[in-house]
């Protein structure tokens, strides 16, 4: 089975923190909104979160066995995991699917806060995720994903975001130029 991962697993060092998957395939997902937002009081921070809806989301598909699949259930509690019709899957390599494709997705997420604001270690793992495909990859993120104008707390000097991982100093003043404009423009 397939996993569409639309935020921190995009980022391999991330995804694997908490299993094994195959080769992440970069794709976009039809009919998918992503935008940041609050979960559930499991969650101390805003993360991303995806509806359907009118939007397009890019993001990986990543196999998954079976037998690791609740283990990423587990790292995704307070979403829902729903299947994705393959017809909506686009802009992706040649990928056969010979298995289902699975989304998390969380229905009304409260908006990010001052309390639950969106953590800069988060961004900078989902960026440096996004960087390791392409820098229009990344732009292409930050384009399709809303709400950038919530309070955002930056937590580099300590980290807040428990599945930090694959960010490497010389991301930093990338992932800083890229989320500057929408974060001065909203």
């Amino acid at each position: 089975m397939y996993i569409f991962g639309y935020g921190s697993l995009i980022n391999r060092a991330s995804r694997q923190r908490t299993g094994q998957t195959g080769q992440a395939v970069p794709a976009v997902v039809e009919g998918l909104e992503r935008h940041w937002g609050k979960v559930d009081g499991t969650y101390s921070i805003s993360p991303l979160v995806a509806m359907p809806g009118e939007g397009r989301c890019n993001g990986v598909l990543v196999r998954v066995e079976e037998q690791a699949l609740m283990h990423f259930d587990h790292r995704e509690r307070g979403y829902t995991r729903i299947e994705v019709d393959p017809g909506q899957i686009t802009q992706r390599d040649i990928l056969q699917f010979d298995a289902p494709v699975w989304v998390y997705v969380k229905a009304n997420p409260a908006p990010p806060c001052q309390h639950n604001p969106i953590m800069q270690t988060y961004v900078d793992t989902v960026l440096a995720g996004c960087l390791s495909i392409s820098d229009a990859f990344a732009r292409t993120f930050i384009e399709t994903t809303s709400g950038w104008h919530h309070p955002l707390e930056n937590d580099r000097e300590a980290p807040k975001y428990g599945n930090l991982a694959g960010v490497e100093a010389a991301h930093l003043p990338m992932i800083d130029r890229l989320i500057h404009p929408v974060r001065v423009h909203g």
